[in-house]
């Protein structure tokens, strides 16, 4: 009894410690008062928008050096950590980016397990010795102590050369190579002002001299005009970059109306093709498009002719023959496969070839010589395959349940189909379909690794029903012999935006969440795709506050069915889900005892001053209903004085070119000033990152692994309880 009242006399002497610390280091405040539309509104922290300001930079360091002193007394801060480092060398290694030429080159990403970054690896077909074409650690090594990695890779048609996007720190901004496969020769020429792993990626020219490219009209990603007037460019081997011939865009297709804040883009297209189809990107489903012939483009000239409009409902292009295959949803509650003419087309009276399935989303399809293959999904986590052929739909038995289904082809004029599964508890594999035989044939590139830990835990996928009547899917992922008795550690991950579903995948982050005696729910919101475009639409500009709701909801369903208490929950939002996490934090802060916000948008009022505005997805604030919707869904000026809220942890990248790093930034200074809890802000900058992609992987393990620490201190874990640095 002794010893328990000592250890909580410490921990709360720690806990004190925290506070006060934090108290005494709030961030400089130069209010700014901002009318819209006759609403006044008080912006506490706008000085910190400055990142040049020497005080801003200086308070995000105060405050991640703070961080990392109450991190370090964690006990088990780097379990996660290690634990990931040490599957990645039980799986000796893993590979990922894999292309498959026509003529069976392979190209792909290759990390050992005791690697950081992935290197470039090629062999001619599956069964050949694979070689080593580059390893990253060689670029700039005389010029940066930076570590660059591989975040994309394009191999030309004939497997002769490969374009290999260099990023560093968490950039999306790349350098591009382009390599010669027999020899290993890299070409002095480097493309500096793309980003092919954001902006779909680069293309080759039929006869593999030269490829299609975004090329952004800056190079410095904090500004404000990174993302507007982007271009899509033919950059031919051996000139100059600087040369890359303009081929769509606002400056050389005035006539198709292309504004500042869209991206034109040359979708993917097959060698045998005769035409282009030129896409207007601007995050909304259903896109303008154009089209116009391979010849009349390679000749310079620029007659584009409109294709598809928005309101026909068409996605998802894909050429065979003469026609257009497309995915619908003109007149679909879900939506359908159909095709149409090129010459002609006519996408609101197409001709149906796979119509509206009950409960199944048409997800993707692959055209091969021997039909179309689809994948379906329902609720955004339960795949199947089938194949439609001669008019009919013909279902493909999968080696095991999978929860995602991942197609790969060689083309319309080919049989080969690689299809690869997964699920939150299942790891990725890889089968070849033989369409004749009807077997699935193993041909994985990464060796099939036992977890015997992972043995009891079990996925359960349900629904419930949110205050509206929806039934909301949810993901579960718990050990087989939990118990309902309120006492579990709940970690609620949820995003909601973009129409993008969150589909399952070898969640080793969960897993090893549930492996320490928690249990995992992902609350797939509206405002995602898990559901079909209505379910976008129910969590979209005035819609939004069913986003953050559904996620009150799920979270109240967990505790009322006794798998959790308020003590126990923690809830987890990264990017757009930032407004998911933050929003039910600012309306319910009575629910939940921690929240984590991870590289979050918290401050959306502010977002049209960012680089990557967005108010096709989320309002305009210069539109007075759009202006409401934005400042109900903005978290930061939901920030009340005099509020206890929950313990939170919140995370920015200072290279983050999707949501800029004063949006944490703000959040974190605003929550910490008004806050009236005993509950720690912990707000922690990655200096050497961005977006948590592109960095090494023991960086976005430590990342996730601090997250983590945080949730389970605050959560009761007893192995994550700090401890003191003073003498007993």
């Amino acid at each position: 009894m002794k010893k328990t009242h000592f250890i909580f006399l410490i921990n709360y002497f720690i806990f004190c410690t925290f506070i006060n610390a934090q108290k005494s280091n709030l961030a400089p405040s130069k209010p700014v008062t901002d009318e819209y539309f006759g609403t006044k509104m008080v912006d506490d922290y706008r000085n910190l928008e400055d990142l040049e300001n020497p005080q801003t930079m200086d308070w995000m360091k105060l405050q991640t050096a703070y961080t990392n002193s109450v991190l370090d007394l964690i006990p088990k801060r780097n379990y996660y950590l290690e634990k990931r480092l040490e599957f990645d060398k039980r799986q000796g290694f893993s590979v990922s980016d894999l292309k498959v030429t026509n003529n069976d080159k392979y190209f792909y990403l290759k990390k050992k397990g005791d690697e950081k970054v992935a290197k470039l690896y090629y062999r001619e077909g599956f069964q050949v010795k694979e070689e080593l074409l580059y390893d990253p650690v060689s670029y700039k090594k005389s010029e940066t102590n930076h570590e660059f990695v591989i975040n994309y890779i394009s191999p030309s048609w004939d497997g002769n050369k490969i374009a290999i996007s260099m990023s560093e720190k968490g950039n999306e901004l790349a350098d591009v190579l382009i390599m010669d496969v027999k020899t290993k020769y890299i070409h002095p020429e480097v493309i500096t002002n793309t980003a092919p792993a954001t902006f779909d990626g680069i293309k080759w020219v039929d006869d593999n001299s030269g490829f299609f490219c975004v090329a952004l009209s800056t190079t410095d990603p904090k500004s404000k005009d990174f993302y507007k007037n982007t271009q899509t460019v033919l950059y031919k081997l051996g000139t100059d970059p600087k040369t890359a011939i303009d081929v769509f865009s606002s400056k050389n297709n005035p006539d198709l109306h292309i504004s500042e804040n869209q991206f034109p883009m040359v979708l993917s297209f097959d060698q045998i093709d005769k035409y282009y189809i030129g896409m207007i990107v601007d995050y909304q489903s259903y896109r303008k498009t154009f089209i116009i012939s391979k010849k009349d483009l390679l000749a310079g000239k620029k007659n584009w002719k409109p294709f598809s409009n928005s309101d026909d409902k068409a996605k998802n292009f894909d050429f065979w023959n003469d026609k257009v295959v497309f995915q619908s949803s003109y007149n679909s509650s879900l939506n359908k496969l159909c095709r149409t003419k090129i010459a002609n087309p006519d996408f609101k009276n197409a001709e149906i070839l796979v119509p509206d399935k009950k409960d199944e989303i048409i997800n993707s399809y692959r055209i091969t010589k021997d039909g179309i293959y689809y994948v379906t999904n329902k609720n955004g986590v339960e795949a199947r395959l089938y194949l439609y052929k001669d008019g009919k739909d013909i279902p493909i038995t999968l080696p095991y349940p999978s929860g995602n289904i991942d197609l790969q082809t060689k083309g319309d004029n080919n049989s080969d189909i690689w299809i690869t599964c997964s699920g939150w508890a299942n790891e990725e594999q890889r089968f070849k379909y033989d369409v004749k035989a009807k077997i699935l044939t193993p041909e994985n590139l990464t060796p099939v690794t036992e977890y015997p830990e992972f043995n009891d835990i079990i996925v359960n996928e349900i629904t419930i029903k949110a205050r509206d009547g929806e039934e909301i899917p949810v993901s579960l992922l718990y050990n087989k012999n939990i118990k309902k008795d309120g006492k579990n550690m709940v970690l609620i991950d949820s995003y909601g935006s973009y129409g993008i579903s969150y589909t399952p995948f070898f969640a080793k982050m969960y897993l090893l969440w549930v492996n320490q005696g928690g249990m995992v729910a992902i609350a797939h919101v509206r405002g995602g795709g898990e559901k079909g475009e209505s379910w976008r639409l129910g969590g979209h500009k005035e819609t939004k506050p069913n986003t953050w709701k559904d996620l009150i909801d799920c979270t109240e369903y967990l505790i009322n069915e006794k798998y959790t208490s308020k003590d126990k929950v923690a809830i987890w939002g990264a990017s757009a889900g930032g407004i998911t996490v933050g929003r039910a934090m600012t309306e319910r802060p009575d629910l939940f005892k921690t929240v984590i916000a991870e590289v979050g948008v918290l401050n959306i009022l502010r977002d049209e001053v960012s680089p990557n505005s967005q108010p096709k997805e989320f309002g305009n604030i210069k539109d007075p209903n759009e202006f409401k919707a934005l400042l109900e869904m903005d978290a930061y000026h939901h920030i009340k004085k005099g509020v206890n809220y929950p313990a939170t942890f919140i995370t920015g990248g200072i290279n983050d070119q999707r949501v800029i790093v004063w949006q944490p930034v703000k959040f974190a200074a605003k929550l910490m000033a008004n806050d009236t809890s005993n509950n720690p802000i912990l707000l922690k900058i990655d200096f050497e990152g961005g977006h948590a992609g592109n960095v090494p992987v023991s960086q976005r393990y430590a990342n996730l692994g601090d997250m983590f620490a945080f949730a389970f201190w605050q959560l009761g874990h007893p192995d994550y309880q700090p401890k003191s640095t003073t003498k007993k």
